[in-house]
């Protein structure tokens, strides 16, 4: 007999599955062909494009989730976003153009807007390396004495 009659049909495997990746590849598949990037798409483009977006994805939640725990957040706001990114050098770079709503910006006051030393202060600073000294309280000096 040529066809099925219905009963023992396997559990279809999704090709996510198959990659262990938990980006859906049949949509990226489905979006590549229809965005007409080319006139063919392989079978591997979209399992290694699902894959690389899947790491990105992972990456920058990683670093965004250690910047709210940082702030003493549980979420992640665009803010923590934008702090990652930014103090990352291969996603800063990636990133270089894009602007995060709301991220605000990096921290950053220019050495010389800081206010400077005073000129005594810094020579005292300079000539004489700081010294420990114990100081005891007045209590058991008197203590002492008696």
């Amino acid at each position: 007999m040529a066809g099925r009659k219905g009963g023992d049909r396997k559990k279809a495997v999704t090709r996510s599955v198959k990659a262990g990746l938990q980006f859906p590849v049949g949509r990226i598949g489905r979006h590549l062909k229809k965005g007409r990037y080319a006139q063919r798409v392989g079978s591997g483009a979209p399992v290694y494009l699902a894959a690389v977006l899947e790491y990105l994805a992972a990456e920058v939640l990683e670093l965004a989730g250690n910047a709210a725990k940082d702030n003493k957040k549980t979420r992640i706001i665009p803010r923590h976003l934008l702090l990652a990114v930014r103090n990352d050098q291969e996603l800063g770079r990636l990133l270089a153009g894009v602007t995060i709503a709301h991220g605000g910006v990096i921290p950053n006051i220019n050495s010389v807007l800081l206010p400077k030393k005073s000129p005594a202060a810094a020579e005292k600073e300079a000539k004489s390396p700081k010294k420990k000294t114990t100081t005891k309280s007045p209590k058991k000096k008197v203590a002492a004495k008696e």
